[in-house]
């Protein structure tokens, strides 16, 4: 079995300014995919939102700290999924039903060394 991560890109200005009734719909959806995928699930999170992201730069011997996201775009990184699966294949079947209202994910195998 291999492992893979599921990286939910969202618009979180969406989210923003949902209602409490769209944040317990997405909510029931996220509890739903827990329970019908629990036996691949290894993982996850949500994130806070951009605003209260650190980044740190490293180059020339310097480095920076500063306040906010590494990248200013639209849809943002705000949660994942840590899945088992045995092949890739599988692990698509398992992200076509991350709930992404506002937004996508995006599938990437986890390097395994040695």
């Amino acid at each position: 079995m291999a492992e893979y991560l599921i990286l939910i890109y969202e618009d979180e200005n969406r989210y923003a300014e949902a209602t409490q009734e769209i944040w317990d719909s997405v909510m029931k959806d996220h509890q739903a995919f827990g329970e019908k995928h629990a036996a691949a699930l290894r993982g996850g999170n949500a994130l806070q939102p951009t605003g209260t992201a650190t980044k740190i730069v490293h180059g020339g011997g310097d480095t920076l700290v500063t306040d906010g996201p590494f990248a200013e775009t639209k849809e943002v990184l705000g949660g994942y999924y840590l899945v088992e699966a045995p092949d890739l294949d599988e692990a698509l079947a398992i992200a076509k039903d991350v709930p992404a209202r506002f937004g996508g994910v995006e599938v990437r195998p986890i390097m395994t060394f040695g």
